[in-house]
Formats: structure tokens, sequence, C-alpha cells
């Protein structure tokens, strides 16, 4: 067992609504979770962005927040945590990962251009497909084998992405690699293969890029898996990781475990120079970008937090203890677990459901009625319509993600968890799948209303 290395000094209560209740309110939400209210659920592993607990230091710094509008010093902490941690020059805060996403290629995707790289997640999609571009998935094809127990299933497929960016010289925006990748399982990412990557960005005179959402994580995992890590110290890999980038987009929601926040770090000026106005017209002047100077302070505080090794071995452990113990009930997950969230695969547990009845969500809303728990399905609902034809896309997985917000919950809720898929297990075949009563035009996971079938 590995210990919580912080102890508990707030609480919020939390309580499970009668089975009928639950049944009543969640057909109130036309079935679709997000559309519950927060005092609905039990266990809330929607997300583990902006969920996460703050340390009694990140609150400290709130009380500091210097909120001038220009020159603030709350930008300047949070600048130098960046550039200090990443190694990145150039620092453009926003409000968060998507506001990052908006600038970053609104300014740099032009219409007919492909981003690629590994499994672009949804918002990240989203954002390319409308600046006119298409994501390339160049994911290594062991991502999408559950049997495979590959350490390093985010990995790009460096033939993929060469024979990518051959065949769209001038095309290509840029390489966008994800990590760790949330679209295949939360997977990281190895050392040596963001190094490949960076040898064929110059090769090809592409820049590279991280979304580094989770980059701790991912660094924490090269440290436990690739061969000659063991030893390295966790900020040492991160200042590795990074200096085979160009820059880094980053929803500080997620390893810096703030409630609000974002940036863009850069190591070209020029790059900087193009995306700054695009950013003060979209998110607000240049030092503070859609965030108050309490939440920057948080965010200093938050990035040096995320990378602390004795957090990080507990957060991956508490992880990797929900995944193993849904494995022993007979429950099929992606393995190895990843870093955030334990991916269900609904296909493999629901076989009778077609993927075009959504078995992702279908177990999704069997989790909330059978124990008031809240997840997220990653699948072929959120895949979404083909563009040209307007014909669903078929998804390579259909998954439940259970993602655990960083420092909330306790073993005791996990082993809740745990015994409410234990029951789901059993009575399985009393699953119907799910179809659109209201189908939204974009993101349509968020919005959509639902029916069982």
């Amino acid at each position: 067992m590995v210990i919580s290395p912080y102890k508990t000094k707030t609480v919020e209560k939390i309580h499970l609504l009668p089975k009928k209740e639950r049944a009543r309110r969640i057909k109130r939400a036309g079935y679709n979770l997000f559309f519950l209210n927060s005092e609905d659920i039990y266990i809330d592993f929607l997300t583990d962005s902006g969920t996460g607990a703050m340390s009694e230091d990140q609150w400290a710094g709130i009380m500091r927040g210097d909120e001038s509008y220009a020159g603030s010093t709350s930008f300047r902490n949070l600048k130098r945590a960046v550039q200090n941690i990443t190694g990145f020059t150039y620092v453009l805060p926003v409000h968060q990962g998507r506001g990052a996403e908006n600038v970053f290629n609104g300014a740099l995707v032009k219409s007919g251009m492909v981003v690629p790289g590994n499994a672009p997640f949804d918002t990240t999609r989203a954002h390319i497909e409308y600046a006119g571009g298409t994501p390339l998935d160049c994911t290594i094809r062991d991502a999408y084998q559950w049997k495979s127990s590959h350490p390093f299933k985010g990995n790009v497929d460096l033939r993929l992405l060469e024979k990518a960016l051959s065949a769209y010289r001038g095309r290509t925006a840029h390489i966008l690699v994800t990590v760790t990748c949330n679209q295949v399982g939360g997977q990281p990412v190895s050392l040596e293969n963001i190094t490949a990557v960076s040898r064929l960005a110059r090769r090809f005179r592409v820049k590279l890029f991280f979304d580094g959402a989770r980059f701790a994580e991912n660094a924490y995992f090269i440290k436990e898996r690739e061969k000659g890590m063991e030893k390295k110290k966790i900020p040492w890999i991160v200042r590795e990781m990074m200096r085979y980038a160009d820059g880094m987009l980053m929803s500080s929601k997620k390893d810096a475990i703030v409630n609000m926040g974002g940036f863009i770090a850069l190591r070209d000026k020029e790059i900087f120079s193009l995306l700054a106005p695009r950013g003060i017209l979209m998110e607000g002047f240049l030092h503070y970008g859609g965030m108050s100077g309490r939440d920057m302070e948080a965010l200093a505080v938050g990035l040096r937090e995320g990378i602390e090794e004795d957090y990080l071995r507990h957060r991956v452990a508490q992880v990797r203890y929900l995944g193993e113990g849904l494995l022993k009930t007979g429950v099929p997950v992606l393995t190895p677990v990843g870093g955030h969230a334990v991916y269900i695969d609904a296909t493999r547990m629901l076989p009778r459901i077609p993927w075009y009845e959504f078995p992702g969500h279908a177990l999704a809303v069997a989790a909330y009625l059978e124990g008031g728990i809240r997840g997220v399905e990653i699948g072929s609902i959120m895949e979404g319509r083909d563009p040209a034809t307007e014909k669903n896309k078929r998804a390579r997985q259909e998954l439940l993600r259970l993602a655990i917000p960083r420092r909330v919950y306790s073993q005791e809720h996990v082993d809740y968890v745990l015994e409410v898929f234990k029951r789901i297990w059993q009575n399985r075949k009393k699953i119907h799948g799910v179809g659109f009563m209201k189908e939204a035009p974009i993101l349509r996971h968020f919005s959509s209303r639902f029916k069982i079938l």
C-alpha cells in the first residue's frame, strides 16, 4: 500500500440518493450525466479536470493574489514557475486548456492543413477541425489492442508520422503529442519516442508541441517504466521531455491541481508574437489571460507540487488500485492502467450492445443508477460525425472512463466503487443500449439528450 503523502484539513459532505430518486433524476437529465447536479452524485469520476483538492500553500497563494490588470506580481510568479519547470521562455496565460487550443489553433492551423500526432482528445480535435484542419491519429497499433501490455501505448508510430509528413509537405501545421494520451486510456509517451518524433520534426522542418495537461504523470511513468530512467528525478525528466519540443499547451486543471487556469509556453519569440494578439483578443491581456491574480498564484504553487515524486507515486497507485480491483472482479479494463483514470472496455463488458447503441454511455448510465457514480463515455458518441458524410464515426474503442480527482477520494471511496461494479458485472446482461433523443451539433456528448433503447 502507498500511503497518502497528505492529510485532510477540510471536508465536504456527500450523500447517496435512494436508487429510485437516482433513476428519476437521470431520466430528467435526458440520461446525460453532464446534466446531473453535483448533489445528485455520490462518487464523481466524470473528470480529473479542475476537480482536485488544493493545498494549504495554494490557498495561501490565493490570499496573495495581485489583481493588477497589467504587470502583476502574480503573473511574474507564474511565469517564473513555468520557465523553471519546463525550460520554455515565453508564457501566454489563458483561462483553461480550451482557451489555449482556441488561441493556438486559430493562429497556426489554416484550412486544408493537417496536425499529426498521437490520438487527439475531443476538444483538441474540435478546435483543429473548427480552424479548417484535420487531425491525423498516428498512435502506435498497440494502443488499440487490449491484450497488449506495451508500457507506452501513447507513443507515436514513427512510420505513420513520417508517411504523413511526407504526404502533407507544406500543409502540416505542426505535430501535436499529448502526454499522457487521454484518448487511448491515459497512456504515457516514452522519452525515446519523444526524441525520435523530434528528429522527424526537425528533418521535415515542422514544429513539435505537447498537449501537456498531464505532463507530470507522463514523467512519472517514464521514471517507472523506461530503461535507464529509474534513478532520474522527476524535475529532470520533465525538463528533458520539454527539451525536444517547441512549446506546450497546458490545461492546468489537471497536473497543476487548480480549479481553473492554463497557459501556452513557447521557445520561439516569433511564434509568441504571432499568438499574443489573438491571446489578447480571445482571453485577455498578456499578464492575466482570463485568470485572476489569485488563480495564477495557486497555479504557480500547483505546478511545483504536481511534480513532487511522493505525490505522483500515490496518485498513480490509487488509479492502479482501482484498475486492478476491477480486473479481479472480471471487469475488462485497458492495461497497463494509465495515470489519471481507469478505462473500462464496454465492448467486451457488454458484447450484446452494438457500437451504434453506445455501450460506453450505457455503462455510464448503469454506474449512476447502481451506485451514484458518474463517469464519461469515451467512444462513438464522443467521436462525433464525419464532417463530409455526416454519418456517425465509429470509435476504435468503446470505453467508460473513471477519472479520479487529485487528492480528493480515499481508499474507502475506491473500495465502494469496486463493490458497485461487482454488482454491475453480475447483472450486465440487463443493461440496454442508448440512442439520441436530441443530438447536439458539436461536442455532442456534452449537451445531447438520450433515451434507453
